[in-house]
């Protein structure tokens, strides 16, 4: 089943507590690509400057990233500069200077357009909007936005999500689409105009699926080593959309287990800066920390015998 993202690629600055990192690899697209590429191979389509270290990119490609729907063009490429608190849950912009990623217009290779799973990155929905209107018939469409969208472009924002199965977004942000400060009904909101799924992704404390009928949530792994908490979000979309593509299963009990191979995704993400845990990483370490999630939450429905005449 192929799997596409159409999203930005970036060069990050990144200062926290633990470190500084200057024009590292970053942008929605390259952490949802070098993530779920662990899992399932990934068609990306994005635009970079002719300052971009492609050769850096390009090694990452042979780990199942194919970058044929990558654009080079003139100027320069999409960089941003942010510092994290002590917590990592608070964050400064330091800088913006959007380069070619400001007249990005998605063009969708033809060898891309059958793509069965698709992830609309965090970009301008009027150009989500407009790969839907270049792929032909995917099995699966999940999108990611962000408060600027809500509130600058929420009529074309709206128009997408009828045409979405899964919504990825945080806890402010579907606060913010619905109006609505608690995040389940929140998430039925959204529910209301289009989508199947809502995934609300909550950074330390997890994230929860919303379906009509039910509510999954997966725990945030516990971990020892937190470096860098930017692309977290979108390496779980990687980790999630690349174990349902890998599969091509859409039943109740494999989304939620790609929640947990997201909620993996993430946990890898935020050890080291940009993507450098990924380079670290095989498909055995995924599984591994997968089988932990699952030890974290496991436990017998049935009391002890010792319990049973006090339930």
């Amino acid at each position: 089943m192929s799997l596409l993202v159409v999203g930005s690629v970036a060069l990050d600055s990144v200062e926290t507590p633990f470190g500084r990192i200057e024009n590292a690899l970053g942008g929605s697209a390259v952490y949802f690509g070098v993530a779920g590429s662990l899992l399932h191979p990934v068609q990306m389509v994005g635009v970079v400057g002719r300052d971009y270290p492609m050769a850096e990119l390009q090694r990452l490609a042979k780990r199942g990233l194919d970058l044929r729907g990558v654009t080079v063009a003139d100027g320069e490429s999409f960089r941003w500069a942010g510092k994290y608190g002590f917590d990592l849950s608070t964050r400064d912009t330091l800088e913006t200077r959007l380069g070619v990623f400001a007249n990005f217009r998605p063009v969708i290779p033809p060898e891309f357009r059958d793509a069965e799973y698709v992830f609309l990155g965090n970009i301008d929905p009027e150009l989500q909007l407009e790969v839907l209107e270049q792929v032909h018939q995917p099995k699966m469409v999940a999108c990611d936005t962000m408060n600027y969208w809500i509130q600058g472009k929420r009529t074309a924002l709206m128009k997408l999500l009828e045409r979405v199965d899964t919504l990825l977004v945080n806890d402010s942000e579907v606060r913010e689409l619905s109006g609505d400060w608690h995040i389940h009904r929140a998430a039925r909101w959204v529910l209301n105009h289009g989508p199947k799924h809502v995934v609300v992704k909550k950074g330390e404390h997890g994230a929860v699926l919303v379906e009509k009928d039910r509510i999954f949530y997966a725990p945030a792994f516990p971990l020892v080593v937190m470096v860098d908490p930017t692309g977290a979000g979108d390496s779980f979309a990687g980790g999630f959309m690349a174990h349902l593509a890998r599969t091509g299963d859409l039943s109740d009990a494999n989304l939620r287990l790609a929640m947990v191979y997201g909620s993996a995704m993430g946990s890898f993400a935020v050890e080291r800066f940009s993507v450098g845990r990924f380079e670290e990483i095989t498909l055995a370490d995924v599984v591994a920390r997968v089988r932990a999630h699952y030890d974290l939450v496991h436990f017998d429905l049935e009391p002890a015998a010792s319990d049973a005449g006090r339930v």
